[in-house]
């Protein structure tokens, strides 16, 4: 039997703020991966009705965007954010669009093509890199290759949790464009092992997610904080690691995730690559 689950910061494959930042940005970032994370929740919850779920996090929104008065203890992290985002010039939409996707995760949305898809990690995956990118104060140059990045990480996500999003969600991110190319049925992703059909559609799949991540293999050479460029460079590694896993693999029948090893290999590639890439300025175009 598959169980509900709760991931924390330790559990998530390309957890943030994972090298060492200043007390102001760790600061930053956690209230922001709260905010993330409690929105996320509402969305996945197994005991909210879909009204409930858009109210909740319409209450979210209005908090953080000081619309609604909350005086308790609860959201003073949201109320923190706020502020932080202010201070520092950062879009208040690198947080909204958060709950934009959140609300279409709660209303059951299905994806037809592999664009609407794409168009889903506009808002449910680009703007954390975008809000990382900002929070260093980094040229908008390079939120196009890391929309990209953000992109195939979110798929990667989607493809390891399959059986669970289907399962216990009801959620589908597999687009019936591909199923309908392949001969998916839904039955299939529900089984204990894959199908060939299920296996070709993912391989389909997770070759498209090289092309976003070729796409953010631009992003190290754009950034300026050397901090900041390591660790997009342990992440690209990482997801190189993990499209090969699930590619090896078999999402149904096993947990596809990264080993300590491929967290060493990642590692070392990655702060190497970071070390040795230059910066490069590029003239500014405005953000995507």
């Amino acid at each position: 039997m598959i169980k509900f689950r709760h991931k924390d910061k330790n559990q998530e494959n390309f957890p943030v703020g994972m090298m060492i930042f200043s007390k102001d940005l760790r600061h930053l970032i956690s209230n922001y991966y709260n905010f993330a994370r409690y929105a996320d929740d509402i969305a996945d919850s197994p005991n909210l009705s879909v009204e409930k779920k858009l109210e909740k996090l319409q209450e979210l929104e209005s908090i953080f965007m000081q619309t609604k008065v909350y005086k308790g203890k609860k959201f003073k992290y949201v109320q923190d954010l706020y502020r932080a985002f202010q201070k520092k010039n950062i879009p208040f939409t690198f947080a909204t669009d958060l709950l934009t996707a959140f609300r279409q995760d709660s209303s059951g949305f299905k994806y037809q093509t592999w664009g609407q898809l794409i168009n889903y990690c506009k808002y449910s995956a680009a703007p954390v890199g975008k809000f990382m990118l900002a929070a260093h104060k980094e040229s908008p140059t390079t939120y196009l290759p890391s929309t990209s990045l953000c992109t195939a990480l979110q798929i990667v996500n989607h493809i390891q949790d399959l059986k669970y999003d289907f399962t216990l969600l009801n959620r589908l991110y597999l687009p019936t464009d591909i199923m309908h190319k392949y001969h998916i049925k839904k039955n299939d992703i529900s089984q204990s092992q894959s199908s060939v059909a299920l296996k070709k559609g993912i391989e389909h799949i997770m070759d498209l997610t090289r092309g976003l991540v070729k796409e953010g293999s631009l992003l190290p050479q754009l950034i300026k904080s050397i901090s900041l460029r390591i660790e997009v460079c342990i992440i690209l590694s990482l997801t190189n690691i993990m499209i090969k896993k699930i590619l090896k693999g078999d999402v149904l029948s096993q947990e596809i995730k990264l080993s300590k090893t491929d967290w060493i290999r990642g590692i070392i590639s990655g702060t190497f690559k970071g070390l040795t890439t230059r910066h490069k300025t590029l003239p500014q175009k405005g953000s995507i």
